[in-house]
């Protein structure tokens, strides 16, 4: 497998998506990281130093994302709150990292940036915090209330859209 610059550390970070995805983060170990990659074992380590640095790589491109996600919803709310769980189900083992600190290197500058940024694109649609805050909640909870299986149906957008409509997003 060839890598120009820079490829490689994305070509591991789509990787642990992949398998977070389909085994959890605790199915993700830098050494399987390095088999997937089809790198050196110790590849995954020289750039990411840990698992914790790998998942927060991971959070930090789902988080930014899903920013470009809400700001391609447009200023609709109920639009963004369908896009969160649209990407929510289209990048599983990003959503699976992004909302679990104890994972994740919280501290890392650049995981902060794609999370405010997100934060800022769902805020501004909303008339104050709290309607922010609810709107989050309600899109969250469908999104992982359908990838746990809990609610299920033939299109997720068809099923989500008339709750988040109804509960937070008049």
């Amino acid at each position: 497998m060839s890598y120009h610059h820079g490829d490689l550390r994305r070509a591991m970070t789509a990787a642990a998506a992949t398998a977070v995805a389909e085994r959890g983060p605790a199915g993700l170990s830098l050494r399987e990281l390095a088999r997937l990659a089809g790198v050196s074992h110790a590849a995954p380590a020289h750039h990411f130093g840990d698992k914790a640095g790998v998942l927060t790589a991971v959070a930090t491109e789902g988080f930014t994302l899903l920013a470009a996600t809400l700001k391609e919803a447009g200023d609709d709310l109920l639009a963004a709150g369908v896009a969160y769980v649209r990407f929510a189900v289209d990048h599983p083992g990003h959503f699976a990292v992004m909302f679990d600190r104890s994972l994740l290197h919280a501290d890392d500058a650049d995981l902060r940036e794609a999370e405010q940024a997100s934060s800022a694109a769902l805020a501004g649609l909303a008339p104050d915090a709290s309607a922010a805050r609810a709107a989050w909640s309600v899109a969250h909870g469908f999104a992982s209330l359908w990838l746990s299986g809990a609610i299920s149906g033939p299109d997720v957008v068809a099923a989500a859209e008339p709750v988040l409509r109804r509960v937070a997003l008049p």
